[in-house]
């Protein structure tokens, strides 16, 4: 089996986890919680980078959880975390339960949209003479062979005001380690994205776009 294919099944993701429990389709789960089916299988796809905002895909991920129910030891399970021994069960207990499951949820899309480094205070120190991310398009390109990790970078890139033109496959998946690539002309704004995700900046060998970057996602890393 191709790489390619190996990426097309992986396992599903855990909000995908907790609707196929629950026996839902995709159009159902979008009914329970007042979406549409794009924008469920953006959020388990972790393409939340789709949403018009970071808050958006935050207000999403919240109604989600909550039409599926997920209490907080479920959440902790879907996060892989350890479930914590629970008291006998009363109605109260029950909906803080489901409360702190619905905020623990959304602070793995938090994670999710900004767990990629960088100070919001200092960025905006260090970059207010340069023109803004929204006049920036953005490749982002698979080149660790982790699809997911790829997708998130481009939530946290897209989070952060660029558009981002597409996700795709890089044309290997050996690259060591995750870069911002930039035209010539451009390096002050490719460097500017680097510093953002805590990553190195990387000289194109050509083209004519000094407002177009690339970022080439390599293996997984935290922080």
């Amino acid at each position: 089996m191709s790489v390619a294919a190996q990426l097309e099944h992986q396992e599903p993701s855990p909000l995908a986890s907790a609707r196929l429990q629950r026996k839902l389709t995709v159009d159902e789960a979008a009914r329970r919680a007042g979406l549409t089916p794009e924008q469920i299988e953006w959020l388990e796809e972790g393409r939340v980078y789709r949403f018009p905002s970071a808050d958006d895909a935050l207000v999403a991920v919240v109604l989600y959880a909550t039409a599926l129910g997920v209490d907080q030891d479920e959440a902790r399970g879907l996060a892989r975390l350890p479930v914590q021994p629970r008291p006998e069960r009363y109605p109260r207990n029950r909906i803080i339960s489901v409360a702190a499951g619905i905020t623990l949820l959304a602070a793995l899309a938090v994670t999710l949209l900004g767990g990629f480094g960088g100070d919001t205070k200092k960025r905006t120190l260090e970059t207010k003479a340069l023109p803004p991310t929204w006049k920036f398009s953005v490749d982002v390109l698979n080149g660790g062979g982790d699809i997911y990790y790829t997708r998130a970078l481009a939530s946290k890139i897209g989070g952060l005001g660029y558009k981002i033109k597409r996700v795709a496959r890089a044309t290997r998946f050996d690259y060591p380690s995750t870069a911002v690539y930039f035209e010539p002309g451009g390096d002050a704004y490719g460097n500017r994205l680097a510093r953002q995700l805590g990553v190195q900046a990387k000289p194109l060998p050509g083209g004519g776009d000094p407002q177009r970057l690339v970022v080439i996602a390599g293996p997984p890393r935290i922080g």
